[in-house]
């Protein structure tokens, strides 16, 4: 994977920003409430995040694109940004997949004819 190659930022910017236990923790959470989100309070209460963690955590993934934040009053609700983190899972298992049969999963070969909407794309 050619670092120079414009396609591939967004992927590693989006893998640094998950190269963290905390962080990680967030955008499963967040996978698990889509596509409604949560509060920032209620993240930092379900996962046990003090609030300058979590600021700083909510900070790195949204400037990777993973997740976004909605301000609603004096909450900001965090949603998990599903085509970037299909386009990861797919940019990681494109290749070894093509090559070797038996890693093909049917849910990666689904995932990557989707279109960044998430809509299966016509052949």
């Amino acid at each position: 994977m050619p670092s120079g190659n414009p396609d591939f930022k967004p992927v590693l910017a989006a893998l640094s920003a998950l190269g963290h236990e905390g962080r990680l923790s967030i955008i499963r959470l967040l996978a698990r409430h889509a596509p409604a989100g949560l509060n920032a309070g209620d993240i930092g209460e379900r996962l046990g995040i003090r609030a300058n963690t979590l600021s700083t955590n909510l900070t790195v993934l949204t400037n990777a694109g993973l997740i976004s934040g909605e301000r609603a009053g004096r909450h900001i609700r965090y949603r998990v940004e599903a085509p970037l983190l299909r386009q990861v899972a797919v940019s990681l298992m494109k290749d070894c997949c093509s090559a070797a049969p038996e890693l093909r999963c049917p849910v990666f070969e689904e995932t990557a004819n989707r279109n960044p909407a998430g809509r299966q794309t016509v052949s």
